[in-house]
């Protein structure tokens, strides 16, 4: 067990952080539980779940599997990737929500309709969610499309800084309407390098001044109103040579200082290719907390949860 996992837990409860839970977003198997993901769900190092589309079929039933979840932990935090476009977990039964890009499209028209239509949908789809007992979806995508990405692409909502702020302070006062935290991705940045950090580890060459001057705009302007943050499994080695996700210059002296960001950062999956590098998983876990991360994923992986938990 990570002594970095206890003394986060720790350090919680005693400064009674608004993350009064365990550190480890995990995941479960299917449609249902088993014994083995109430054991999961029930240890104290373990605060939050997310469902992938494996766990979902009507609402019916994952209302059904989040009042499992709550059966055994009460406070625990339920979340999904419900952005829309092809990032949207919730189908069946559920609104089909347009890619973030298409209000971007429409903000070249005409600014005033995307901007409320974007509201809309942040509204719709957090009210959709928060039906079914999910407490949040990861969303905004704050990335810019630079037309590099393939994983970004179309969910950003815009290629230039001012109006992806607009459309994205937009959508989130739409979800903050139904009640919804807000978690903004993926920070510092993810929309200039090609590589899937799924399955690679991306290294974006630019420099700070560069970063600065464009990616990192949405993040510096909307910190203050964001609930959450995920940085990006990319590597800026102009800036730091770690990923940004393991970096303190990025999560402390960027992120906490110079934007006074006050909100959680959720670690993106470190089951992810552009992860691997720290080293095993404990040290993945290690590195990411010690370097400001509030909440880590580990997801996809039951035999490495099971090792973190002891």
């Amino acid at each position: 067990m990570s002594s970095l996992l206890q003394q986060s837990l720790a350090q919680q409860s005693l400064t009674q952080k608004p993350l009064a839970r365990g550190p480890l977003m995990v995941d479960v198997g299917g449609l249902s539980l088993t014994a083995e993901d109430r054991e999961v769900l029930a240890h104290p190092l373990v605060g939050s779940v997310i469902l992938f589309s494996r766990n979902v079929d009507t609402p019916e039933q994952i209302k059904a599997l989040t009042d499992e979840m709550r059966a055994v932990r009460p406070e625990l935090w339920i979340a999904v990737d419900q952005e829309g476009g092809r990032v949207q977990r919730f189908r069946e039964g559920f609104t089909r929500l347009p890619p973030m890009r298409s209000f971007g499209h429409q903000y070249d028209q005409d600014p005033a309709a995307a901007v409320a239509a974007a509201r809309r949908c942040g509204e719709l789809m957090a009210r959709e969610v928060r039906a079914v007992g999910v407490d949040f979806s990861f969303a905004p995508v704050l990335d810019l499309d630079m037309g590099v990405s393939g994983v970004i692409g179309d969910r950003a909502f815009h290629s230039q800084p001012e109006p992806a702020i607009t459309l994205v302070r937009a959508f989130m006062q739409g979800m903050k309407a139904a009640g919804m935290m807000t978690i903004g991705k993926h920070f510092p940045g993810h929309g200039s390098v090609a590589a899937d950090s799924h399955l690679a580890l991306p290294v974006d060459d630019r420099s700070w001044a560069e970063i600065e001057a464009y990616d990192l705009r949405p993040f510096a302007a909307l910190a203050g109103e964001l609930d959450g943050i995920m940085p990006a499994h990319v590597v800026y080695p102009q800036v730091d040579p770690l990923p940004a996700g393991f970096s303190e210059f990025w999560l402390k002296t960027v992120l906490r200082e110079q934007l006074g960001f006050k909100g959680l950062i959720f670690s993106d999956d470190l089951c992810m290719e552009g992860a691997v590098g720290i080293g095993p998983m404990q040290e993945r876990v290690d590195v990411a907390l010690a370097a400001g991360c509030d909440v880590v994923l580990v997801c996809n992986n039951r035999p490495e949860v099971l090792g973190l938990l002891g």
